[in-house]
């Protein structure tokens, strides 16, 4: 179970996540609707479903309506979650790059500093928690050309920020699936490519990172519809999660169906890819190839 102070640590996103699974689980032990639920608080149906997945913000009045309608009476923990809303609705670390991140990919922020889990497949880029910081503003550029020198340093501070999720002292485990054509195509020149690719050999030494790559050889691939990530939560009460980016949005999955159909290709992946151990050879040997010194 994910405490509140572990939450708070890593942003409001599993902190609502985290109520909402629990008030949901006090209004179905109760016996109310979400209709009733929704009345109770002045709001609707599809409200409350918002709330009880966490996609909301959580007014303390209404959480205090709802323990009282579905009977919470001690008082020490009617306090816990009403603490819990308090600290839902605080701004997570990314809250000051708002200017630059769409609302869409503060989402994905939020849930990738509260993952336990974060596996990845990437076919065009290194994936962003690896990046170096000369190779992420490579890539910056390709989307915001146009940017200020501002902005563009900016948004490789936030991709660099995000990174320091793996230094925790409690860190996610990353298992990414990279195909072999993001690490041959040429970003940022010579230098930036071998820079990345040698901070991604002295990645696979981290416990926490497991790193393969899908081989020009395999051909065709489980996941040939694009990248995508699956995160998994240390909390049970709380559903993995699929992010897929889009150019200008995001698509969230969370429905079992969904969820099964990319865990699957995802093991597929894994299969398909050289095993861990070759990680390192392979990309000695891409260095070798392409960016000898």
């Amino acid at each position: 179970m994910v405490s509140a102070e572990e939450g708070s640590a890593t942003g409001p996103t599993v902190l609502r996540m985290m109520l909402g699974a629990q008030l949901r689980r006090l209004r179905e032990s109760s016996g109310v609707s979400r209709e009733g639920a929704g009345w109770e608080i002045r709001a609707s149906e599809s409200k409350i479903s918002r709330m009880e997945l966490g996609r909301v913000g959580f007014k303390e009045r209404d959480v205090a309506d709802l323990l009282t309608l579905y009977g919470v009476t001690a008082a020490h923990e009617r306090a816990a979650l009403l603490k819990l809303a308090r600290d839902a609705n605080s701004p997570g670390w990314w809250h000051r790059y708002g200017d630059i991140l769409p609302s869409w990919f503060q989402s994905y922020l939020g849930l990738e500093a509260a993952a336990a889990l974060i596996r990845t497949y990437e076919v065009q880029f290194v994936p962003g928690l690896l990046q170096t910081p000369e190779y992420a503003r490579a890539v910056v550029l390709l989307g915001h050309g146009r940017a200020s020198q501002e902005q563009v340093d900016r948004r490789v501070d936030l991709r660099m920020r995000r990174q320091d999720l793996l230094r925790r002292p409690q860190p996610p485990q990353l298992w990414a699936v990279v195909d072999e054509a993001a690490l041959r195509r040429p970003m940022g020149g010579p230098e930036v490519m071998r820079g990345q690719l040698e901070a991604l050999i002295e990645a696979t030494r981290a416990p926490t990172v497991r790193l393969q790559i899908i081989p020009f050889a395999a051909g065709g691939h489980a996941a040939a519809g694009g990248a995508f990530t699956i995160l998994r939560f240390g909390d049970r009460d709380l559903p993995d999660i699929v992010y897929i980016e889009q150019l200008t949005s995001a698509i969230y999955l969370d429905k079992r169906d969904d969820l099964d159909f990319y865990a699957v290709a995802m093991e597929r992946l894994c299969v398909e890819a050289e095993p861990p151990e070759r990680t390192p050879e392979i990309l000695e040997r891409i260095i070798a190839d392409l960016y000898p010194r």
